[in-house]
């Protein structure tokens, strides 16, 4: 997360100006290897001492990589040279205990962002900060300790809890998903492991910060969440990088279990700066009576393709996504959702807004699935997109799929631009036409930022009004 200039902490004023572009010192990344093998693969396992059954699945992962093909759907991906990236540079030799303890270097990263404030303002239960491959600092509030809650970097998360670890990794997501899944089971590292017991409602969020400093760096951070019977949690992650003139990727797995009757929330901000192709596989199963919901905010990166997804196993489960994303000059935010109802009762919702200036792209690509065995199932989409100007474009490609005769489905999608009435209207009550086109945007996402919790809403329409500054003349 990024703290935004304006907030109810004064002491946090002024920490959220990006310009998240700068670059710290490159010693660790400098001297990594680039290009991928089996050996680099081995080597990775074998600095994080790891279980002879996760090499295997890392060389299966690679394997798979190198079989299956490159999307020829979405977003162009030729420009990704697989041979010239860095896929693992460690920073530090240790995790910190404290934000004090944390190489100065990367501490000083930490503090222009504002993370350590959080913590302290108690605006966060615990805070995992990843920077390059591996998460470098990690908190967890003492009581939800005390009540069985495990917020761990999913390395240590691997050798502290095997068992549990081993029983859900890779169930939701497998290794032959796709070929940048494939690409993250080879060479993960990094990443949030959380699980919170039955009926352990975790009200103040866990939030994870991901941060990309090297050039042709690639991040392949593995998240795993279990949330068991009753439970809740909601999960915040931010992204941010410097501004190269050679591309990053970003290809990070998320899974998710939620168990009978649970409730899980999850919340991206996103800001990756315009060199990093953002190709993540992100997915949930919810059970009986269980809700998933995706928060999703996509504002930087070259490339996204990104389609949050959430299998409705169980009767009377509930699947929601909440996603805005915003394209500039030079981008493709190629983003959506996926439900997928396999029980009776199950409903879902997706509310998708996108914004495109400058030349940019966005795209809505989603999946409605109702399988037979799912009678009673509701669905609804609503896709809205705004154009700023006459150079940028919006595509929506919907797809459904219903196999079953009672069931009920809308899908609705619009595409607007700013009109001249609104600009004058605005202009009339004495703001400049820039401040008019921000604050209609902002009136636009709305419904998405409304959702988030007070701090990172700030912050999502901070990040809109740097992306809106110069939109007009």
């Amino acid at each position: 997360m990024t703290l935004p200039t304006e907030t109810a902490h004064p002491e946090l004023e002024g920490l959220g100006k990006y310009e998240y572009g700068w670059a710290d010192s490159d010693v660790a990344g400098a001297a990594a290897k680039r290009g991928l093998s089996e050996a680099v693969v081995r080597d990775i396992s074998d600095k994080k001492s790891e279980p002879e059954w996760m090499t295997k699945l890392r060389l299966k992962g690679l394997k798979l990589f190198e079989k299956k093909p490159m999307p020829n759907w979405g977003s162009d991906l030729s420009g990704i040279d697989f041979d010239n990236i860095k896929y693992f540079v460690r920073s530090t030799e240790k995790q910190a205990q404290s934000w004090e303890d944390l190489p100065e270097d990367i501490k000083n990263t930490y503090d222009k962002l504002g993370i350590p404030e959080a913590e302290k303002q108690r605006l966060v239960a615990g805070v995992a900060a990843q920077y390059e491959s591996e998460v470098v600092y990690h908190q967890i509030r003492e009581d939800l300790e005390e009540q069985g809650v495990i917020f761990l970097d999913t390395d240590t998360a691997l050798k502290e809890h095997p068992e549990l670890f081993k029983e859900y990794f890779g169930t939701v997501i497998p290794a032959g998903d796709n070929k940048f899944a494939a690409l993250n089971t080879a060479v993960w590292s990094g990443g949030s492991f959380i699980y919170v017991p039955k009926n352990v409602h975790v009200e103040i969020p866990l939030q994870a910060y991901f941060r990309i400093n090297t050039e042709n760096m690639g991040q392949f951070e593995r998240t795993l969440i279990i949330v068991d019977e009753g439970a809740y949690v909601h999960y915040v992650e931010g992204c941010t990088a410097p501004i190269y003139k050679s591309d990053s990727l970003h290809s990070a797995v998320v899974e998710i279990i939620v168990k009978k009757n649970a409730r899980c929330r999850y919340t991206t901000i996103q800001n990756w700066s315009n060199n990093v192709y953002n190709l993540v596989t992100k997915r949930a199963v919810a059970y009986e009576g269980a809700t998933m919901e995706w928060i999703d905010g996509n504002i930087g990166s070259k490339v996204t393709m990104k389609y949050p997804a959430v299998y409705l196993m169980g009767e009377h489960a509930k699947g929601e996504t909440l996603s805005i994303a915003f394209a500039g000059e030079g981008q493709h935010q190629d983003a959506g959702a996926k439900m997928v109802h396999m029980a009776p009762n199950t409903s879902s919702n997706i509310v998708s807004k996108s914004v495109a200036r400058g030349g940019g792209r966005t795209s809505y690509r989603g999946l409605i699935e109702i399988g037979e065995g799912a009678p009673g199932a509701k669905s609804n989409v609503l896709c809205d997109a705004l154009l700023v100007d006459t150079i940028s474009r919006s595509d929506t490609y919907p797809y459904v799929d219903v196999r079953e005769d009672d069931v009920s489905m809308g899908h609705e999608a619009t595409v607007s631009k700013v009109s001249e009435d609104q600009l004058f209207y605005l202009m009339s009550r004495g703001l400049s036409e820039d401040e008019a086109m921000a604050m209609i945007v902002r009136g636009f996402v709305e419904p998405i930022a409304k959702e988030l919790p007070m701090e990172y809403a700030l912050e999502l329409n901070r990040l809109i009004e740097l992306q809106m500054e110069g939109a007009v003349g």
